[in-house]
């Protein structure tokens, strides 16, 4: 019973909340660039290299092999580069997303910080050590 106590002090605290938000969110916006990544940057790219869309590119490496009456088909081996390179391009927006919200919150605690903390108020011996004092000046000039 304790890892369950343990477990749920745990997931409510706060940072965990905020990470489970986070990752959601962050799969969601990896799905937005995914599909302006292969929707919308990729066809006219592929156009400029004369080709339909990079996700069709590839290499073979050994043709397809047609199924007969005794044998399966056995599909072709290929090196699909037109899928990595829209898979490095998804990397590299999604990264340069981050680096961005990274450097804005990182500019939004220099902020902060620039900031000096206000003095602490007088202690409480400070105040009778004040009072003290200005009740001797006080005296004197009597």
């Amino acid at each position: 019973m304790g890892v369950i106590k343990e477990f749920r002090e745990f997931a409510m605290k706060g940072n965990v909340l905020d990470m489970a938000v986070g990752i959601i969110i962050g799969a969601a916006f990896g799905k937005i660039v995914s599909s302006f990544v292969s929707d919308v940057m990729m066809p006219p790219l592929g156009l400029l290299t004369g080709g339909a869309s990079f996700s069709d590119k590839r290499f073979v490496l050994k043709d397809a092999i047609p199924a007969t009456a005794t044998t399966p088909e056995v599909p072709a081996v290929t090196l699909n580069y037109g899928m990595f390179f829209d898979v490095i391009i998804n990397f590299l927006i999604v990264a340069f997303a981050v680096f961005l919200l990274v450097k804005g919150v990182n500019t939004l605690r220099r902020k902060e910080e620039a900031k000096p903390p206000p003095p602490p108020p007088p202690t409480r011996e400070e105040v009778l050590l004040a009072e003290i004092r200005d009740a001797l000046v006080r005296r004197e000039r009597r």
